[in-house]
């Protein structure tokens, strides 16, 4: 990932002054730990108090390597920096206590920021860390002829994010929708379409109509056995390539898929591949085989597994007693074929964190396939396979089931979502022209955050006050933000100068606005490396309330110090923070799939 000029210079220094205070213990101790700028550099921390410095090495946990109290050595190595001596040096190291803080010229931050921003627009960020590098996120991956319900919703918002944000770092992306489209339930939706759903319209509502379909199929199942064993013998038929039930599954599939692309139109998310299980239908039977080859395919009870020797899984299922195979080998399969057509850096399933086990599994049984088999060291792949968990979308203490009828369908959460929106809008800006187009940015976009502003491993208790709120750290509020930003740009009707004076942004509350812009890039790559946007989300949350203080900054006579004043210096230079701001507010937002709007 892109490296943070001022840190690398202070990482430098800092190592520099210990190995020249600490030489007996280097010459012991080798190049590792604090001798090395880039360990300095990794274990660099943002004070609390930004009063603090910019950044800050804690020295603590070195006192017993170095033989020397942390107050002491954090002084002795402040003393010894060349980042304290040298004429072109930007940061200047301080001991507090235990920690080494870094002093950056304020002047020199705020024009290189600022520049760099003007200069690279919705570029700036960005680096070129992934190139040559190809990243594959499968992402949404709904079921077939079942809704596209809350369920889905973080999978898809966070994968669509993901594949944004290694796009920005230079990798070739793969976005992927994997289908839901074969198992033993559409035997029991051949079934019940056949038993109940003959007289059904499917030109509108399709899925909402198979879903009740599906759900009366279950409560009817419950008093009558006949109708599971017709499920599986309707299965059966679909594997077998039966006319009227492959007819039948392709009805659903289109029909499903037709509605499907409806709503990620809406919400904006894009796909580079949509596939499904059934696409590895005929990958299945030379899996087995190979695994059959390998040795590692053993019979238990009539069924076909993978012992993976670990006490901790159980084993991989790969063929029912009846001759069935399941999911678990067409994600095997499936596995491969990636690896196949892409050669990846990395293949990440942002699925549930309730899949863990499965996933364990699978990637367990590929390391083993490639151990049997030998393949050379640089063509395997076990080791890039990456389960991207996430926690439950709650709302309130509802347990969500289809096969009970108790979903809830994201095309409805948008639209109610959208109808506050537009009620708020409404409210409090009753003349805007594009009230719409605006109601459907802001509704989807409060959504979209509120599964972003936490990390992607806690659930999410979805409350509709907080989600539409224009104030605190939601979308709406990120929005409106960009919206007043793009309003300051309006009335100063001028191209912003990039001669702008740095000295007249000097003040506390430009310095933090600075600070937060400078630290973009890194929140982009820190979110890569987490496999998290929660990191740009949180820093957007954290620029907006840095500008918005010093929007609402009040002079000593009481009034608001304006951004747009009398003084053209002043002006030219605050301006220039403001388009700087905005240019970031909008990328930011982009990679998190978030329209913004310049009214609200």
């Amino acid at each position: 990932m892109a490296r943070d000029k001022y840190k690398a210079q202070f990482a430098h220094a800092v190592a520099k002054a210990f190995r020249q205070v600490y030489p007996e213990v280097y010459r012991e101790a080798g190049p590792a730990q604090v001798f090395d700028a880039d360990f300095v550099y990794d274990n660099l921390e943002k004070p609390k108090d930004p009063a603090m410095g910019r950044f800050a090495l804690p020295v603590f946990r070195f006192g017993k390597l170095l033989r020397d109290a942390p107050p002491a050595i954090a002084a002795k190595v402040a003393a010894a920096s060349p980042a304290n001596g040298g004429k072109d040096m930007l940061v200047r190291v301080e001991a507090a206590g235990g920690f080494l803080n870094a002093r950056i010229d304020a002047t020199a931050l705020a024009f290189e920021t600022i520049d760099d921003i003007l200069t690279e627009a919705n570029h700036y960020g960005g680096s070129q860390a992934g190139k040559g590098k190809t990243e594959l996120v499968e992402y949404s991956s709904v079921n077939i002829a079942k809704p596209f319900g809350i369920g889905h919703l973080r999978t898809t918002i966070l994968g669509n994010s993901l594949r944004r944000i290694f796009a920005k770092l230079g990798y070739r992306t793969v976005g992927m929708n994997y289908l839901g489209d074969w198992g033993t339930q559409f035997g029991k939706m051949i079934v019940a379409y056949r038993q109940w759903g003959g007289g059904l319209d499917l030109s509108d509502n399709a899925v909402e109509k198979l879903v009740k379909l599906y759900v009366r199929f279950h409560q009817e199942a419950e008093g009558d056995e006949a109708l599971n064993e017709q499920a599986r013998k309707a299965f059966k038929d679909l594997e077998d390539g039966e006319p009227s039930a492959v007819a039948l599954w392709q009805q659903f599939r289109d029909l499903s898929i037709a509605e499907f692309m409806r709503v990620y139109r809406r919400l904006g998310i894009e796909f580079d591949v949509i596939t499904g299980e059934a696409y590895l239908n005929k990958r299945m039977g030379p899996m087995i085989e190979r695994l059959v080859r390998t040795g590692l395919a053993s019979e238990s009870q009539g069924a076909l597994i993978v012992d993976l020797g670990d006490p901790q899984l159980p084993p991989l299922l790969l063929r029912k007693a009846d001759g069935a195979t399941l999911y678990s080998t067409r994600d095997l399969a499936g596995a491969f074929w990636r690896w196949e057509s892409y050669r990846f850096h990395e293949c990440l399933y942002v699925v549930a964190t309730q899949q863990a086990d499965h996933f364990r599994q699978v990637f367990r049984t590929v390391a083993l396939v490639e151990e049997a088999e030998n393949v050379p060291p640089e063509d395997r792949f076990a080791g890039r396979l990456k389960h991207i968990d996430f926690g439950w979308v709650r709302f309130g203490d509802a347990n969500l089931s289809t096969r009970a009828g108790n979903i809830i369908f994201l095309e409805d959460v948008i639209d109610k979502a959208v109808a506050l929106a537009r009620e708020k809008i409404a409210e409090k800006n009753p003349g805007l022209v594009a009230i719409e187009d605006t109601a459907e940015m802001i509704g989807i976009g409060a959504v979209m955050f509120s599964q972003m502003s936490v990390r992607r491993q806690k659930d999410v208790n979805f409350d509709w006050d907080e989600v539409l709120s224009f104030e605190g750290e939601t979308g709406p509020y990120l929005q409106y933000t960009h919206a007043r930003l793009c309003s300051l740009l309006r009335n100063y009707g001028r191209e912003v100068s990039p001669s702008f004076d740095p000295v007249l942004l000097e003040r506390n509350e430009e310095q933090r606005v600075i600070e937060a812009l400078a630290d973009f890039p890194e929140a982009v790559a820190d979110a890569a490396r987490a496999y998290d946007p929660f990191y740009v989300a949180a820093h957007l949350i954290r620029l907006a309330g840095a500008f918005n203080k010093l929007y609402q900054r009040k002079n000593e006579d009481g009034r608001i110090d304006k951004i747009i004043s009398d003084d053209p210096a002043l002006t030219e230079a605050r301006i220039a923070l403001v388009k700087a701001v905005q240019i970031v507010i909008n990328e930011g937002l982009r990679l998190l799939g978030i329209r913004a709007p310049e009214e609200m």
